[in-house]
């Protein structure tokens, strides 16, 4: 669905993107994944042509050079620093937005019902919290149902809640056959959304693989899958997390890396809470340093 082939962008004499060549097939997550300046953000700039750069860029077997405008028309995009008018009212902003995306109307109730914003159509957007105006904004990049969502961190600026709450609503995104490329620094996001992840460092594609190997290269140690009975996963993600664990919930279960020699805890922990452990997964075992 995305081709970058031979990317490359740079900022006077600073390299952004070196040379970079990567595949993302249609209906995947692929995580962009690296320290600030590893190039994440150029990545997605240049695939929406704010950006000049070096290579070639096909989406939907587009020339995203050649025709930019309709390779926007295939892509909602949520940046990390949200750019709103504060005093618009929620309903105006859908609206506005679909005018500029050429769409002949939108139906606000339905574009803010699928976010977890409904009702919220008359309140203006300073009255937002920083959560909701994030729901807000993957509302207006989804408007027109676009086949590819571009996400640039965008749980930086969002408390502990905020995050989880927004996790939860692209985790539904994630598998309904949409392609989601997204820019991230926290592996508990990758491993709720991502199917694969692209390692990024100083502007070069270092590695691409599974998200389910990420820590392990990482060298964390392991990942373990848990499934407890559904009414009690939230109150056995809330344990582990008291616990200091970085575990998130992925649908079916609950994703929990452990450093070697503590694949125990989690378990320890929820049967302190009273929580049954009814089936897991060892995601994996070995230990070895972080490699292409």
């Amino acid at each position: 669905m995305i081709d970058l082939s031979h990317l490359s962008m740079r900022f006077r004499r600073s390299v952004a993107v070196n040379d970079l060549s990567v595949n993302i097939p249609e209906g995947t997550a692929v995580a962009l994944w690296g320290a600030n300046g590893a190039g994440k953000t150029t990545i997605l700039r240049c695939i929406l042509g704010l950006l000049r750069y070096r290579g070639e860029i096909r989406v939907g077997g587009i020339d995203a050079r050649r025709h930019g405008t309709k390779v926007r028309r295939l892509i909602g995009y949520v940046p990390q620093e949200l750019g709103f008018y504060d005093d618009l009212r929620v309903g105006e902003a859908v609206h506005l937005v679909a005018r500029l995306k050429g769409l002949r109307a939108a139906n606000t109730g339905e574009a803010l019902e699928r976010v977890g914003l409904p009702g919220e159509q008359r309140k203006r957007i300073r009255e937002l919290s920083g959560g909701m105006k994030q729901r807000l904004a993957l509302a207006l990049a989804l408007l027109g149902d676009p086949p590819i969502l571009l996400l640039d961190e965008v749980t930086a600026s969002l408390d502990a809640h905020g995050r989880e709450a927004l996790m939860q609503l692209l985790g539904r995104l994630s598998g309904t056959g949409r392609t989601i490329l997204f820019a991230s620094h926290r592996e508990d996001e990758v491993m709720a959304l991502a199917d694969r992840v692209a390692v990024l460092d100083h502007g070069r594609l270092v590695a691409t693989h599974a998200a389910s190997e990420l820590v392990d290269r990482l060298g964390h140690g392991a990942t373990l899958h848990l499934r407890t009975a559904p009414d009690r996963a939230t109150s056995a993600l809330d344990a582990l997390r008291r616990s200091g664990f970085v575990a998130t919930l992925n649908g079916v279960g609950i994703i929990v890396p452990v450093p070697n020699g503590q694949k125990g805890a989690p378990f320890r922990v929820l049967a302190e809470a009273r929580i049954a452990v009814e089936d897991f997964d060892l995601v994996q075992t070995a230990h070895r340093e972080a490699q292409p």
